[in-house]
């Protein structure tokens, strides 16, 4: 089994934003639920300014404590060493939010999309098309559905009530994929790979720079890594 990891390249990101948009499209993320996010951080005082971009997703922690802190087990770790979900078995206690040290995991207070089945209303009447006919024409949730995104077991849509995150896009690794996000990143700032392969581009990389995460003082042992540094 795979010992998957992620390498940001700082000094190659640009701040599009292309990883956000991607990941959203990919996982059918609702308004408010963001898997991929970053953070953004001025320093100094014009002129002398420092400026900051640092995308930020699970990192799927070594020592998730989100995993421990499950009662159902819904939140745990895979044969690659991937932290997921299932939504099945998730009760919406939401222990798993409050035991993440990075914020990265999102709650569902309602069903997502709900309003392409429900909202008929239209900008002018007789003449443009409401979300619930668009959908209905489509035959899917709503128009930019990713079907594919529930084809591995977990729910192309979570449920009300559970909570969802990042998976690194598991549904495509297991088809010998990369992460949607790595894909759309035009500046190829994101490396994806086998963390116990001396041989892979995360390793060759790791042994290059030399890496930072996010809150090392937690203990966590993430498995996102940040080399160099965005200016």
């Amino acid at each position: 089994m795979a010992n998957y990891g992620m390498i940001i390249d700082l000094h190659k990101c640009v701040g599009c934003g292309g990883c956000d948009l991607a990941c959203k499209t990919e996982n059918n993320t609702p308004d408010g639920i963001n898997w991929a996010s970053h953070q953004i951080e001025t320093h100094g005082k014009f002129p002398n300014t420092k400026y900051m971009h640092r995308p930020t997703l699970c990192n799927h922690c070594e020592d998730a404590p989100c995993v421990d802190a499950c009662p159902t087990q819904a939140m745990h770790k895979d044969e690659n060493g991937l932290t997921v979900h299932d939504p099945s078995i998730c009760i919406g206690c939401k222990s798993c939010m409050l035991a993440d040290p990075y914020g990265v995991i999102s709650f569902n207070d309602t069903m997502g999309f709900i309003e392409w089945a429900t909202d008929d209303s239209t900008l002018v009447k007789g003449c443009t098309t409401s979300k619930k006919e668009l959908a209905e024409k489509t035959n899917s949730p709503f128009p930019f559905f990713n079907v594919e995104r529930g084809q591995d077991g977990y729910e192309a849509i979570r449920a009300k009530g559970t909570v969802e995150k990042c998976t690194f896009c598991n549904h495509r690794v297991k088809d010998g994929m990369m992460p949607h996000c790595v894909v759309a990143c035009p500046a190829d700032a994101r490396v994806f790979g086998d963390l116990d392969d001396k041989n892979s581009n995360v390793t060759q990389l790791l042994s290059i720079y030399k890496p930072e995460v996010l809150k090392p003082e937690k203990g966590t042992k993430p498995k996102v890594f940040y080399i160099r540094e965005y200016n």
